[in-house]
């Protein structure tokens, strides 16, 4: 079976400027795959040339095994998008916005669902141009979904929604990949892609940096786990060093920082009841995916 997005080796340049080099994704049918990284690094040219919204210089895009570059038309009809751009004419009114892109799609959804669902039915008369940040993002992810589509983009799709209104997308989104609709996902909320992705994909400077489950990011470039827990004074300590996992000591005014991976929480944990440390309070600090993704990009600008 095709996967659902096949990009090969995608270039795109605008004058002097590579904005995409050489770029691999590959996205699965069924997944939510997140794209990552900041300003300029690549995420909505690669959007917009999967899409066929521009024109990549070498390489090529496959939806679901078809060519997007040779059968953009047969391509269309598969996928839906809301960029980062998007926008409608500030008079056009929420419902009609829905009925017009209903009427064009080729199995559209039902509109008064579609109004309900994304909470936008006591805003069906309401004009473009008057809705908030928020109810404009509702609605233009709500039209990209429109023609249910098997692939959808979504880039930046929470921009601008309250904490309560960003998680009532998530759980949309989630029912949308329920029934069966692939989602590439751009964001630059790591709480959006711990809680919806599959698969991320790190960008910078136009180049793919890393790739793997939310999970497998953090492992990977989180740097570790540390622990961090007081030692009275006379106390003899373990060579905490040797442990298995551990990557780093620190004693410091009477404190000791250990810093690991794998199995170390165990054997640090065994290694202090057996010093006679069992009660000795610890502070555990999980990396997150904020703090993979950080480390990663600090990785690539440093000399």
């Amino acid at each position: 079976m095709s996967p659902a997005l096949l990009i090969d080796r995608l270039c795109k340049s605008y004058g002097t400027v590579t904005a995409v080099s050489d770029l691999d994704l590959r996205v699965e049918e069924g997944q939510i795959v997140g794209l990552l990284g900041p300003n300029g690094s690549g995420k909505t040219t690669t959007v917009e040339c999967a899409y066929g919204l521009r024109k990549a210089d070498s390489g090529t895009v496959r939806v679901f095994g078809l060519d997007a570059r040779a059968e953009p038309g047969r391509v269309a009809r598969l996928v839906g998008t809301q960029l980062q751009d998007s926008a409608l004419p500030d008079r056009i009114k929420v419902g009609e916005a829905v009925h017009l892109f209903a009427a064009l799609a080729h199995r559209p959804v039902d509109e008064a669902e579609t109004l309900r669902r994304w909470g936008l039915a006591d805003r069906r008369g309401a004009g473009f141009g008057s809705l908030s940040g928020g109810y404009r993002q509702r609605l233009l992810v709500a039209l990209a979904l429109v023609a249910r589509p098997r692939l959808v983009f979504l880039d930046e799709m929470t921009t601008g929604l309250d904490p309560n209104a960003r998680r009532e997308v998530w759980d949309l989104v989630e029912e949308v990949r329920r029934g069966g609709t692939t989602v590439v996902l751009v964001t630059h909320f790591m709480d959006e892609a711990q809680r919806l992705c599959d698969r991320l994909a790190v960008l910078s400077r136009g180049r793919k940096i890393a790739e793997g489950t939310p999970t497998e990011i953090v492992n990977r470039y989180g740097g570790g786990t540390v622990v961090r827990f007081p030692v009275p004074p006379g106390q003899a300590v373990p060579r905490l060093g040797d442990l298995p996992g551990v990557q780093t000591v620190n004693h410091s005014d009477g404190r000791i920082e250990v810093r690991g991976h794998g199995p170390f929480l165990v054997a640090l944990g065994h290694a202090l009841t057996v010093a006679g440390l069992s009660r000795t309070p610890l502070d555990v600090a999980s990396p997150s995916l904020e703090d993979a993704y950080v480390r990663l990009l600090r990785r690539e600008v440093a000399p």
